[in-house]
This record gives structure tokens, sequence and C-alpha cells, in this order.
């Protein structure tokens, strides 16, 4: 029987579809996983890596640097060099009070690192949903490619978009409506609002997540940047309900 368990963690709800597995045991193995990464990454506890190296801390030897660490470093280094210095996780006002929060990273870089939890388990066909950023495996249920609906940024009782594929698929969205402007530009440290969502779609949700929201600080040129990546593609929402989209974002709307 297929498995479906949800669990509130790293401040949002994540919640994991199996559906050609019924191994519980598996699901607990994910769930620790999430877990790992709270007590590491959370801006919000105290005695987290996170708030340490924001504060000084932590030094390049230290033994809490660990590979998980390193990896999340080294990424968002990449990030930064990669978006001429918009995706800037060490000029963001932290909720522990400092300037890192590399949280605009880490939570699709995590559901990245669960999904290779369970493709070496040979599970298949899943989803994993964390906050609304969706990592997709094979097909669903029914055996149909799966259908994610993007909450419209004006009324959460509406879809911007359905979008349908089979999986590898990670599926980012960005926006203000959830925890109102809490998006700011590293390089003016201001919130940002000239859009209303930014959604990213590609193999991978890490990436797909930074790019999210590297594109909803930059607004609407940031498609180009988005569309430099092979393989990715993004639409947004402008404040007036224009939708703009890369040449490549149809192919994944529901018909």
């Amino acid at each position: 029987m297929p498995v479906h368990h949800v669990e509130h963690v790293m401040g949002t709800t994540v919640s994991i579809d199996l559906v050609d597995s019924d191994d519980v045991e598996l699901v607990g193995r994910v769930v620790a996983w999430f877990h790992e990464v709270d007590e590491v990454f959370s801006p919000y506890k105290e005695t987290s890596t996170v708030t340490r190296i924001g504060r000084g801390e932590v030094g390049l030897d230290d033994e809490v640097l660990t590979d998980d660490v390193l990896e999340v470093l080294e990424a968002c280094e990449f990030l930064l060099l990669d978006s001429d210095g918009v995706f800037d996780v060490w000029s963001l006002p932290s909720p522990n009070g400092t300037r890192f929060d590399p949280c605009g990273y880490v939570k699709g870089w995590s559901v990245d690192r669960a999904a290779a939890i369970l493709d070496h388990a040979g599970v298949q066909n899943f989803s994993i949903n964390a906050g609304g950023d969706v990592l997709l495996r094979g097909r669903n249920h029914e055996g149909r490619p799966w259908r994610t609906g993007v909450r419209h940024p004006d009324d959460s009782s509406l879809l911007a978009f359905v979008l349908e594929a089979e999986g590898p698929l990670g599926i980012a969205t960005s926006g203000s409506y959830e925890r109102g402007a809490h998006i700011h530009d590293p390089r003016t440290g201001e919130p940002v609002t000239e859009l209303a969502s930014a959604t990213v779609v590609g193999p991978t949700l890490s990436l797909a997540d930074a790019l999210a929201t590297t594109l909803y600080v930059m607004g609407v040129t940031g498609l180009a940047h988005v569309q430099g990546h092979d393989t990715y593609d993004a639409a947004v929402i402008t404040r007036d309900g224009r939708v703009l989209s890369t040449p490549g974002f149809d192919r994944y709307l529901a018909g």
C-alpha cells in the first residue's frame, strides 16, 4: 500500500507520498533527516550551526563544519557569483539577529537529499511537498503524470497554475503572500515587492528554490537569468496580474 506522511519540521509542513512503497521505516529515515537539517541549519535555533556561523563562533577548522554544512556553503558561494550578488546568504536579516541565512537554498537542498534516500532504496514514484515547494519522481498513484497546483498570490482559494509532469522535477515558488515581505534584496537591504510571485521548475529542487528567490528579487528581468540555466524554466505574476514566462514553461501547464 502507498504511504502518506505529514511532518511539521523546519518551520513548515512536509508531506511525503510514496506510490510504490509501503516502507514506513524508510519514511522514518526521511523524517529523521529533516529533523537533523532543522537542528543544524535553522536560523531560529540558538544553538544551530547556522546561528553559530552567523555569530562568528565557528572557524573554518571547527568540527561542526560537517560535509553537509560545507556543501551548503559552497553551493551558496556559487549562487552568489552566478547571480551577480543577488543571492547572497551573508547579507540577509536573519531571525537569529545575524546577517547569515541560507534558508533560500537549504530547504530545496534538504528535499533533494531526502529524495536521494528514497532513490537509493529503490522507490521510483513519490512526491515530497515542503511548504509548497515540491519534488516529484516518476508518476502519481494513478500511473499518470503528477498534477501540482501553484496557489494564486492574491487569493489562497485560487490556483495560479496547474502543472503536469513526470519526475524528476522540482517546483519552487517565491512570494510575499505566506510571510509578508520577507524576501530582501541583499544589495539594498530592502524588502522586494515588484512581483507577486515567481515560480521555477527544473530537475532539482535545490536550484529551483534558489532560482525562484533570485528571480523574485530581480523582477521580470530575472526570467532571462533563469533561462540561462539549462532545463530550468520560470513564470512570474506581476502586481498588476500579468503572467510572464520563459518559452519552455508552457510545456508544464496542464491542459
